[in-house]
């Protein structure tokens, strides 16, 4: 499986990220209130998201989400923990956009991307969520994601411990859900 595609929809093109994204990236990133409700909340600042950049890189799979009409780049989302067993799986998460982006059909555009991309290899796609950020939960809802009983776990950040949840979509989930147009 390609985690880093280039895949294009009517409005976004996601491409992998590259060391030269870093200060459109920031930009979209420097922002207290993206950051609020994630359990890395200080993640707007520099040093902070510095890491998360590098992370990123290091790890594979990351995504720069850029609006085809605009050409800026406008968020990040990342495609890890691929597994071929049990059918086969990979997580998608790490996901953020700039608030000038959140009319919810830029999130729904690009994770209709990415799940089509992504259920040509594996069965289920996994979404690791904070537990308390209810922004990202009720995004998980809107476009399918059926919270499951696996233990998310305790994910050390910047800013502290933080429980997360999981949510998931299967490939059936998807045929049959709100993002396969």
């Amino acid at each position: 499986m390609d985690r880093q595609p280039v895949l294009e929809g009517e409005r976004l093109l996601l491409r992998p990220l590259r060391p030269d994204d870093w200060d459109a990236l920031f930009a979209a990133a420097n922002d207290p209130l993206v950051w609020e409700l994630h359990p890395a909340h200080d993640r707007w600042k520099e040093k902070v998201f510095r890491a998360y950049f590098e992370d990123a890189l290091a790890r594979g799979g990351a995504l720069a989400v850029i609006d085809k009409i605009t050409g800026s780049v406008i968020g990040s989302s990342r495609m890890q923990g691929y597994n071929l067993a049990h059918g086969g799986s990979v997580e998608i998460g790490w996901t953020f956009l700039a608030r000038s982006h959140w009319d919810g059909r830029t999130n729904r555009e690009m994770k209709r991307l990415m799940l089509r991309h992504a259920f040509k290899y594996v069965g289920r796609v996994d979404f690791r969520v904070g537990e308390h950020n209810l922004r990202s939960r009720a995004a998980m809802t809107k476009i399918g994601g059926r919270l499951s009983e696996r233990d998310g776990g305790v994910v050390e950040t910047a800013s502290g411990p933080a429980r997360h949840v999981i949510y998931e979509i299967t490939r059936e989930d998807f045929a049959n859900g709100p993002l396969n147009l």
